[in-house]
């Protein structure tokens, strides 16, 4: 069989310039994938001309149609052909492009959009004539007059129609008119000042809204955890934490959740630089890093961070869809996010999220009754003879009758206490505890696991980590550049018992690891290090697998469910949980309380 090399030709090829209409297809494959790329870069020229309200419609996923109306500074009918050229921008001026203030930059979103679909511009500047331009596959028409008032309405038809081969890689429009809304939603949170709706026009008409949001009042923090709430629910705003910490010419703010309010992916973390949404993989692991000691590997923390620095330390024009960020200190910005978050976590001392009472209260409903609009009261019941009661209230007097009683004494603690004192114990396992406001359950396997793990965490913090020397010094080879990476790291790793030097070339002598691990593949966890080191810049396994021990210890080491309590000691657990930070979750992310409101309890009975 004959094989063809398609790079081999017959006669030399020649050297030639592509015409202005291939160049922007070819650049419209960069900027624009989708449709959502399409709405995100006209957005975003609507905020950088100082736009306080956008308005975006879409038809058929954005696929027929996607039109962003504004009421920015506008152009004038001069600039609307300029503005459809490439690399023309007014956005900077080219002597300084480390100096970048804008979402937009590269002046290449209106032509390559007018090179794949219809385009058209229309557009009013103060002091000047509304005017319109048309453009189609790349070819333009003339300008014309238009009655505009002030701003810029950007209208796009049959997105890919010049290049009918992208069209077949487009998802449904359901998936596209997702991730449209999903493009607007971070673009909202990063403005909360500015006001958007987004409405789906399929069908034509006026269609449906499918987001708003109105501009915040107040200062920045109050319209940024009005405009969250919003974007990302009353839930999150409720159990997110602020965070404001500056490093080294960088500031971090924004809100972080609380552990026990996880996801079970990582669509919920936004992540913000200059204001400009990104999806980075350093910032992704600083997160990972930051909630490692409180949550599962199946769990994902939910915020909505924003990192602020000078432009020149940082690279944001890595990729022509702007979605990727390159700092020159990776590792003070990782090590900002990992401190900062950690922190925040630790003053939230023992708080756990409000959607685990929610939760619970939902678990504890009773059955709906066949008419659920009648509502049986107790005096309307018959006698217990001749009734069965609905089997939530049923389960709900099942398990108070199995409530341990403790006799009260004048040495019981107030309820004044966040946790409450405590009144009796249900199966051997959870505490039952009164506060002025209602009813706390702990688990106190859990809880005392937590305060456990944290009281070895602190120990290993104060005396170090015990290394266990090896008689044999294990030999590990790796590349050169490898081996540098880890002897730089070499002080670091010798904090947490793990004893490297240099063996020569691209070897590694380990002389000793951490004694808490016992037996371990010393080269298995130098190259899961070095990866660690290579994909994120920093790493934490050596720590991570500690902790690891130090947990599995804590566990071991803990009140043990099925365990009768004593009065004093169930009220010693909870003045401790009350002054352990992270004593809210369990070493697994895991609520260690519920607590119910009197008033939800009192709705659960029916006696509001």
């Amino acid at each position: 069989m004959t094989l063809h090399d398609p790079k081999i030709r017959a006669s030399r090829p020649t050297i030639r310039a592509l015409d202005d209409g291939a160049i922007n297809r070819i650049a419209a494959g960069e900027v624009v994938e989708r449709p959502a790329s399409a709405v995100k870069e006209l957005v975003e020229n609507a905020i950088d001309a100082g736009a306080r309200r956008i308005d975006i419609c879409y038809a058929d996923g954005g696929k027929t149609l996607i039109r962003v109306t504004d009421d920015g500074c506008g152009m004038t009918g001069d600039e609307l052909p300029l503005a459809l050229s490439r690399h023309a921008t007014s956005k900077i001026d080219g002597t300084d492009l480390l100096n970048i203030t804008s979402f937009g930059f590269r002046g290449e979103a209106l032509p390559s959009l007018g090179a794949v679909g219809r385009l058209s511009i229309t557009s009013r500047a103060e002091g000047a004539e509304g005017a319109s331009i048309s453009v189609a596959g790349g070819c333009a028409e003339p300008v014309r007059p238009a009655a505009i008032t002030r701003g810029t309405i950007v209208e796009l038809r049959d997105l890919f129609y010049a290049t009918p081969a992208r069209l077949k890689f487009l998802r449904t429009d359901r998936a596209e008119a997702q991730a449209i809304g999903d493009v607007v939603k971070r673009l909202a949170m990063a403005e909360p000042q500015v006001s958007f709706s987004l409405r789906d026009v399929s069908g034509g008409g006026e269609g449906r809204v499918v987001f708003r949001a109105d501009a915040g009042s107040g200062d920045l923090w109050d319209a940024l955890h009005g405009r969250l709430g919003r974007v990302l629910g009353t839930d999150f705003a409720d159990n997110a934490l602020p965070i404001d910490a500056e490093r080294d010419g960088f500031a971090l703010t924004g809100y972080a959740a609380l552990p026990t309010y996880s996801r079970g992916a990582a669509t919920h973390q936004y992540l913000f630089v200059n204001g400009r949404p990104v999806r980075d993989k350093l910032l992704h692991g600083a997160l990972r890093g930051a909630y490692a000691d409180f949550l599962s590997r199946d769990r994902h923390p939910a915020v909505a961070l924003f990192v602020e620095c000078a432009p020149s330390l940082v690279d944001q024009n890595v990729h022509p869809a702007k979605t990727e960020v390159r700092f020159r200190d990776p590792a003070i910005v990782r090590g900002l996010i990992v401190s900062s978050l950690r922190h925040a976590l630790a003053e939230a001392g023992h708080r756990a999220s409000t959607t685990v009472g929610t939760a619970t209260l939902g678990a504890m409903r009773a059955e709906p009754t066949a008419d659920a609009s009648a509502r049986i009261y107790q005096m309307d019941r018959p006698g217990p003879r001749t009734q069965t009661p609905t089997r939530g209230f049923a389960e709900t007097a099942e398990v108070f009758a199995r409530v341990d009683p403790i006799d009260e004494t004048p040495e019981q603690p107030q309820e004044s206490h966040p946790l409450g004192a405590a009144r009796g114990q249900v199966h051997e396992n959870y505490i039952l505890a009164q506060t002025e406001a209602g009813l706390v359950i702990v688990d106190q396997h859990a809880a005392h696991e937590r305060l456990v793990y944290e009281k070895l965490k602190r120990q290993m913090a104060e005396n170090g980590v015990a290394s266990q020397s090896l008689l044999i010094p294990e030999i590990v080879e790796l590349s050169e550049a490898g081996a540098a990476m880890l002897l730089d790291l070499a002080p670091d790793l010798a904090q947490l018992g793990l004893e490297i030097e240099p063996f020569g070339g691209g070897a590694v002598a380990v002389r000793a690891t951490p004694a808490i691990l016992g037996t371990v593949n010393a080269e298995v966890m130098l190259r899961d290090i070095l990866d660690e080191l290579e994909d994120l810049g920093d790493s934490l396994n050596v720590r991570a697998r500690i902790e690891a021990v130090l947990s599995r210890v804590a566990c071991h080491g803990s009140v043990r469910s099925g365990r009768r309590m004593s009065a004093p000691e169930m009220n010693a657990l909870l003045r401790e949980m009350e002054a352990t930070p992270h004593s809210g979750q369990c070493n697994h992310g895991r609520p260690t309380y519920v607590e119910l409101k009197l008033s939800d309890i009192e709705r659960l009975f029916g006696r509001t």
